[in-house]
């Protein structure tokens, strides 16, 4: 065999959920388990199990059955991380943490006809070594909450507010914050009107954008993806992409919800310029599509012990030069979008569309009424050629799914003006 890899993880995970003040069974998990993976005549062979490691390598070899053009970039990498927190979650009773949701929900209660808040804690213990000689270990403790709260008026509308992270009990200082916000906005959000639609000029908040620069450019940049054919940016390295306002980065070293201190092959992590003054500059790599394609490995990442796949981390936009005021002012007629509520993207074509959480008119470089049910549609590089970028980034957590694997990510940007269509969602 050419090469070989084991990895073990630990994960601990504890769920509580409040729905309409009614407090569902707490979710406890425990699970260890073990991925054994084998390069042979060019064929991967793969094995989970919780056996010892000669049995599991002999295993996947046993699967390493034909051949292939499989091939990997030889990395040693070795160390341990143990992530510091100020107040371990472990250490805080179930009644604490039960009582901090009932105190959220009595926040929203008033202005919804329904609500659900819920709080997770997620233990990963990660230890891998490899042929090559490599031996790393770590823990990571991700810790968060959502709020949720449907209101009634003119229409039925549906406001969400998360605070996510890695880090100890402490990254919840201040959730109430959040539930103050859906107070705020969900009684107008109920009454508002649709939008307008058509082409125009639309301010996107760092929430949206951020999943703009995830979902519609980030994907497109995972080598295997590129190795597939299956993006628009296939064949454009060293090209001009975007506007030189852009600059877009993945970076697991972040301690925001995507961070890792190593990937899934045990390769370090690292700040990857993808894009720099609007020319791309970098894939998002496994440390086999590096040796294919020629790159920097350390995006390869795993639900569990499935097998390694190339993700993304924390990516966001970087920051430029405008204030959120000079956005809105430039805009002058348009719409501004707030938060996300998912929507499509294809790679290959480069096509996106976006449902926004709400938004608001702008009319004569000032915010005017709020809109609900707005979506948002265009090609990513034709929006990418002509923009304007905010100071200030701010990062949004969740969980990014792809090939039946979901990893924990987060999306950033400043605010963001550019041209694109608007319609109802």
């Amino acid at each position: 065999m050419k090469f070989w890899d084991i990895r073990k993880v630990e994960n601990f995970s504890l769920n509580l959920q409040l729905e309409n003040g009614k407090l569902e069974k707490p979710r406890y998990s425990k699970s260890s388990s073990k991925g054994f993976r084998v390069l042979k005549n060019g064929f991967w062979g793969v094995f989970e199990g919780n056996v010892n490691d000669n049995e599991g390598l002999k295993e996947a070899e046993k699967n390493a059955f034909t051949q292939g053009d499989g091939d990997i970039e030889e990395i040693v990498s070795r160390g341990s991380y143990r992530m510091r927190v100020k107040r371990d979650p472990q250490d805080v009773s179930i009644e604490e943490k039960v009582e901090l949701l009932k105190d959220l929900e009595k926040i929203i209660r008033d202005v919804c006809v329904s609500t659900k808040v819920a709080y997770f804690e997620n233990r990963r213990n990660f230890q891998y070594r490899d042929s090559c000689g490599s031996e790393v270990e770590y823990e990571v403790l991700r810790t968060g909450i959502s709020i949720m709260g449907v209101g009634k008026g003119k229409s039925l509308q549906f406001l969400s507010k998360r605070q996510m992270r890695v880090g100890g009990y402490e990254v919840l200082d201040g959730v109430d914050d959040k539930a103050y916000e859906i107070v705020e906005i969900l009684p107008k959000l109920v009454d508002a009107s649709s939008p307008p639609s058509g082409q125009m000029n639309v301010v996107m908040d760092s929430s949206l954008a951020g999943v703009f620069v995830h979902e519609a450019f980030g994907h497109a940049v995972e080598a295997d993806h590129v190795l597939q054919g299956a993006t628009v940016l296939k064949g454009k390295l060293n090209q001009k992409v975007a506007d030189e306002s852009v600059t877009i980065i993945d970076d697991p070293t972040l301690p925001e919800f995507g961070f890792f201190p190593f990937d899934d092959e045990g390769v370090r992590a690292e700040k990857k310029e993808i894009v720099r003054s609007g020319v791309l500059k970098s894939f998002l790599h496994s440390r086999e599509t590096a040796k294919k394609l020629g790159g920097v490995a350390g995006n390869a990442r795993s639900q569990g012990v499935d097998v390694p796949i190339v993700r993304m981390s924390n990516t966001y936009i970087d920051s430029h030069e405008y204030s959120f005021d000079e956005l809105v002012e430039e805009c002058s007629e348009g719409v501004y979008l707030i938060g996300s509520r998912g929507g499509e993207t294809n790679p290959a074509t480069g096509y996106f569309h976006f449902n926004a959480q709400y938004g608001y008119l702008i009319r004569n470089g000032e915010l005017a009424e709020m809109v609900r049910d707005v979506s948002l549609s265009g090609n990513t590089l034709e929006i990418l050629k002509d923009v304007k970028i905010g100071r200030e980034i701010d990062f949004d957590p969740g969980f990014c799914g792809k090939a039946g694997q979901l990893v924990p990510v987060s999306d950033g940007s400043p605010h963001v003006l550019c041209r694109a269509t608007v319609g109802g969602a």
